[in-house]
């Protein structure tokens, strides 16, 4: 099957074709690091590496752009509040943003680009624009002129006039038309600023990415990626502002993910549920978030929960329970081309189709003869990395720690081994209690010919 992607500019699927025969480019939105990141930053950062992954999987020339957004308003006021260099902030958030990414088992992108070292672009775009006779100045700013568009609002399938109707905010005076926005502004003496022909200033976000689109990733890409809440109006002012300043179509196929909910409601900050990831890390391991994130299609709401992390955490104990199972055995060279699994993921990423598919793999290898165990689970890693998951020793992943405070594994160990002592000598009863005393703590024991496992639930 040839991979269909969702195209949120057409509003349907469209089989999947790049500019280029056999080279992707694609850039997904990063973050602005002013904080640590919820779970809802999590998502498109989670999905789009699994579309990378099946991307280089079909395709040999993949190149993948995430950026940093270090230079924003509120990286500016986080500064301030706590005191701090603005280029120090953005630093450290922006390391701990790779932290908690790594843990979810995300690939690093080929691209990072920092929009702080891409100004010579940005005002290199301006420029353009302002020759062309779609962006204007007007008292320190420079604004992108939206009638100046015939076309602007088809991303996010708004018009001018409805936009204007739905505007609750005091218009600027020096806008010539309420939809305008800001592609330069000017900085006061203690904010950060650069020289420019417009004067000291910095610039608008959604100028910023599609600079840095343009340097690292050429005037058309295949594929831009993000959250529905980015469609607009980020998204459809890139698209405006790329496709007016270089005279050519900006994205070839538009991917937005769906908006992550909390125990049933949208995750905001009236509500205070934001769920951090490098929290919810204490409680889960990363698989565990990943697995959860990927349990929804992409394109639909996903309810964020206990119960659904708890799930997570089964569904995995059940794959990694089929490699432990077959530890003995060495894993085939595989290849996915023909499988549903690929067949799940080529329609759409349809995860939900793609996981199932995998517990089929692993039942399968639960039963197989002793000639199948190796394509099996050959079959079952190769999917499982895939998606970003099973790559962990077995006896690792059920060793260790869940929840809070537990035994640790060198005094699991001690006991296992009073235990087995104990069974020499015959004390059955003390055998038992260290059974029930490991259980009591959430260790289950699992005697076999070659000795004693365990595993914590």
């Amino acid at each position: 099957m040839a991979l269909q992607l969702y195209n949120t500019f057409s509003g349907q699927k469209e089989p999947f074709q790049p500019l280029v025969d056999d080279r992707v480019r694609m850039y997904v939105c990063g973050p602005t690091v002013y904080n640590r990141v919820h779970i809802g930053n999590a998502r498109p950062v989670v999905v789009f590496d699994t579309l990378y992954r099946l991307l280089k999987q079909n395709f040999s020339d993949v190149i993948y752009a995430r950026n940093i957004t270090d230079i924003d308003d509120k990286i500016m006021k986080a500064a301030r509040d706590n005191g701090e260099e603005i280029g120090a902030l953005s630093a450290r958030f922006a390391e701990a943003y790779f932290e908690d990414m790594a843990a979810l088992n995300n690939l690093e992108p080929d691209v990072i680009p920092y929009a702080t070292q891409h100004l010579p672009e940005m005002i290199d775009m301006i420029e353009r624009l302002l020759e062309k006779g779609h962006a204007y100045a007007a008292e320190g700013h420079v604004l992108f002129a939206v009638d100046s568009m015939a076309d602007y609002g088809k991303l996010s399938k708004r018009s001018l006039d409805d936009m204007l109707a739905g505007a609750r905010v005091e218009v600027a005076p020096y806008k010539k038309y309420a939809g305008d926005f800001v592609l330069w502004k000017p900085s006061k003496d203690d904010e950060p600023g650069w020289d420019s022909p417009w004067g000291r200033g910095r610039p608008g976000w959604h100028l910023e990415c599609s600079a840095m689109i343009k340097k690292h990733l050429g005037e058309t890409i295949d594929i831009h990626g993000g959250g529905r809440d980015l469609t607009f109006p980020h998204h459809e002012n890139e698209r405006a502002q790329s496709c007016c300043a270089n005279g050519v179509d900006f994205v070839r196929y538009w991917m937005h993910n769906g908006y992550v909910n909390i125990e049933g409601e949208k995750m905001s900050k009236s509500l205070g549920n934001f769920r951090m990831v490098n929290d919810l890390l204490k409680q889960y391991p990363g698989e565990v978030l990943r697995f959860a994130l990927l349990s929804a299609h992409y394109r639909s709401e996903l309810n964020f929960s206990a119960d659904l992390l708890d799930q997570a955490w089964r569904s995995l104990d059940s794959l990694y329970g089929a490699l432990r199972e077959t530890e003995a055995v060495p894993a085939a060279e595989v290849d996915l081309g023909s499988s549903a699994f690929m067949a799940a993921l080529e329609d759409d990423l349809n995860t939900p189709i793609a996981i199932s598919e995998l517990h089929q793999i692993a039942k399968d290898l639960n039963k197989a003869e002793a000639g199948d165990k190796a394509r099996l689970k050959g079959l079952l890693l190769r999917a499982g990395e895939m998606l970003g998951i099973l790559q962990q020793d077995p006896e690792a992943w059920f060793q260790q720690v869940r929840g809070g405070e537990s035994i640790s594994a060198e005094e699991i160990e001690q006991l296992i081994a009073e235990r087995a002592q104990s069974k020499k000598d015959k004390n059955y009863a003390r055998s038992d209690e260290i059974r029930e005393e490991l259980k009591s703590k959430g260790v289950v024991l699992e005697d076999s010919r070659e000795g004693t496992k365990w595993r914590r639930e």
